[in-house]
C-alpha cells in the first residue's frame, strides 16, 4: 500500500472523536489528576463507554494497512494530558506484547482480561524493566524455572506501568541465561498471584495520573499455560538459538517478543509526544498573539516568532516521521535505517523543546501552575527516557546505518505501484520529455489552437 497523507472518512472521525474526548472529558479534569496524583478511574470509565478502552479497539487500529489510524488517535488523546493518556492506553501495550507471543487461544482468553469492560474495568501491566538493567533488555535478571507442570517466576522490576494493580501482569522472564535475550520468554502474572509484590507506587515528576511500580516476584507459583506462546514453541526457540551459536554471539536471528514489541510501539510512543508537543506549541502561540508588551503582540517580535516556528518546523517533521514509521510497521516494509527509533527520538527531543518553549513564551506565568505549560514540561520528559532513552534511539540507528552500509531510503526499496506503461510514459520519462521538445521546435510551424492544447500539456496544474 502506497503512503499516502491523505485520511479516509473513519480516520478523520476517529481524530475528531478522540480530541473532543480530550477536551471535554480529559482537560477539565487533568490538572487535579496531576496534582493529587489519583489514578483516574472515572476518565477510565468514560473511555470505556467511548469505545476507547477495548482490546478489539486497539486490535482494530493496529490493523489498518495503512498505519494511520493508531498515531492519529494517540496523538489527540496526549494533547488532552499525558498522565491520564497513558493510564488508558497502558494495557494496549500488554496487548501488544500478548499478541505477538501468545497462540490464538491464549489471546482470546487474556486480552479480555486486560480491559475489562464498562461498568467492570479491569488492566493490564508490561513488566519487563529492571532496576539494573534500564533499556537492556539483554541483561534482564528476573528468572523463570520449571517445577513440574508450573512455573516459578523471581525477580525485580521496575518502572511498570499499571504494576501491582493490574489483572494481568504480561512478564519477561530469563528461561536460560546462556543464550542472552533469545533465552527470555513472556508470562501472564494474575494481579492476585501469590508473591507478587508491589514494593511502592513511584512518586514521579510527571505523567502523575498515570500508575507506576516497583514490583517484586518472590517465587510466584503459575500455571504451565501461562507461558506464552507454549512449551512446544519455547523448546524449538530455544533449540534453534543453541544451534545458532554462531549467529547468537553475533547478534543476528530471531529477535525476542521483547524486542518486537518496543519496534512495534516506539511509532505509537512518539505520537503522544506529539500530542503534548502540539498542546504546547498552540498555547504558546495563542498566548503570543494576545499578549501585548512594546506596543504590540509578542508574537510580533522575532525573539518570539522565531523560536516558534522552528518548533512548528520540527514538530511537523516529526509527525512525518512518525506517520511513516507506522505505515512502514503496518506494511511490513523492513526498518533498515531505525526508521521507528527516529520517530521516536525526533518526537521525544521536540516534545522537551516545545514545551520548555512555551514556559519561556508565557515568562513567570509559564513557571507557575496558573497554566498548563509547566505541566506539559514534567510530562515531555518523560519520553526522551522510556521505551528506550534518547541515546538508545540514536544507538539503535547508528548500528542501523552500519548495517545498512550506505543502502538508499526506503522508499526507493518499495515495489512500485501501477502498470509499467508508467515507466515508458510517465511524468519525467524520457519520452514525455523528447515529445514536449519536439513540440517547442515545431511552435512556429503549428495552428495556434494546436499549439495551445500542446502547452496545456507542459503547464503545471492549477493546485488551488
Amino acid at each position: 500500500m502506497t503512503f499516502s497523507l491523505s485520511l479516509s472518512p473513519a480516520q478523520l472521525d476517529l481524530a475528531e472523536r478522540a480530541h473532543a474526548f480530550a477536551e471535554d472529558v480529559i482537560r477539565p479534569v487533568a490538572a487535579h489528576y496531576d496534582s493529587a496524583q489519583e489514578f483516574p478511574w472515572p476518565v477510565l470509565e468514560k473511555a470505556a463507554e467511548a469505545g476507547f478502552y477495548s482490546p478489539l479497539f486497539y486490535r482494530d487500529l493496529i490493523g489498518d494497512p495503512t498505519g494511520l489510524s493508531l498515531p492519529l488517535f494517540m496523538e489527540e488523546l496526549f494533547w488532552g494530558c499525558a498522565g491520564i493518556g497513558l493510564a488508558i492506553v497502558m494495557p494496549a501495550l500488554a496487548l501488544s506484547s500478548i499478541g505477538q507471543a501468545a497462540t490464538p487461544e491464549q489471546m482470546l482468553r487474556w486480552a479480555p482480561e486486560c480491559f475489562g469492560e464498562p461498568g467492570n474495568l479491569k488492566m493490564a501491566a508490561l513488566a519487563i524493566s529492571e532496576p539494573e538493567g534500564g533499556s537492556d533488555v539483554r541483561n534482564l535478571r528476573t528468572t523463570a524455572r520449571r517445577d513440574g507442570d508450573d512455573w516459578i517466576i523471581d525477580g525485580h522490576k521496575m518502572w511498570i506501568g499499571n504494576g501491582g494493580i493490574a489483572n494481568v501482569h504480561v512478564v519477561n522472564a530469563t528461561v536460560d541465561p546462556d543464550l542472552g535475550h533469545r533465552g527470555q520468554a513472556l508470562f501472564i502474572v494474575p494481579g492476585d498471584t501469590e508473591g507478587l509484590e508491589l514494593v511502592r507506587k513511584l512518586d514521579k515528576l510527571g505523567c502523575r495520573a498515570s500508575h507506576t511500580a516497583e514490583l517484586k516476584f518472590n517465587g510466584c507459583r503459575i500455571p504451565g499455560d501461562h507461558l506464552l506462546g507454549g512449551d512446544d514453541k519455547l523448546e524449538h526457540r530455544l533449540q534453534k538459538a543453541r544451534d545458532a551459536a554462531e549467529a547468537v554471539a553475533g547478534g543476528a536471528g530471531r529477535k525476542s517478543s521483547t524486542l518486537g514489541t518496543f519496534e512495534q510501539t516506539r511509532p505509537m510512543v512518539a505520537a503522544q509526544a506529539l500530542g503534548i508537543a502540539r498542546a504546547a506549541l498552540e498555547y504558546a502561540t495563542e498566548y503570543a498573539n494576545r499578549r501585548e508588551a512594546f506596543g504590540g503582540p509578542i508574537i510580533d517580535n522575532q525573539g518570539i516568532a522565531f523560536p516558534l516556528a522552528d518548533i512548528a518546523t520540527q514538530l511537523d517533521a516529526a509527525r512525518l516521521l512518525t506517520w511513516r514509521a507506522s505505515w512502514m510497521a503496518a506494511t511490513g516494509a523492513e526498518f533498515r535505517n531505525g526508521e521507528g527509533s527516529m520517530s521516536k527520538l525526533a518526537a521525544s527531543e521536540i516534545a522537551v523543546k516545545a514545551t520548555e518553549r512555551a514556559i519561556q513564551t508565557l515568562g513567570g506565568w509559564g513557571y507557575i501552575s496558573d497554566h498548563p505549560v509547566e505541566k506539559w514540561f514534567r510530562d515531555a520528559k518523560l519520553y526522551t527516557i522510556f521505551e528506550g532513552t534518547s541515546e538508545i534511539q540514536r544507538m539503535v540507528i547508528g548500528r542501523a546505518l552500519g548495517a545498512a552500509d550506505g543502502a538508499p531510503p526506503v522508499h526507493l526499496d518499495q515495489e512500485p505501484e501501477g502498470s509499467d506503461l508508467g515507466r515508458l510514459l510517465g511524468r519525467g520519462s524520457p519520452a514525455r520529455t523528447r515529445a514536449g521538445s519536439l513540440a517547442l521546435s515545431m511552435k512556429d510551424r503549428v495552428p495556434e489552437p494546436v499549439m495551445r492544447l500542446a502547452m496545456k500539456a507542459l503547464t503545471p496544474p492549477n493546485r488551488r
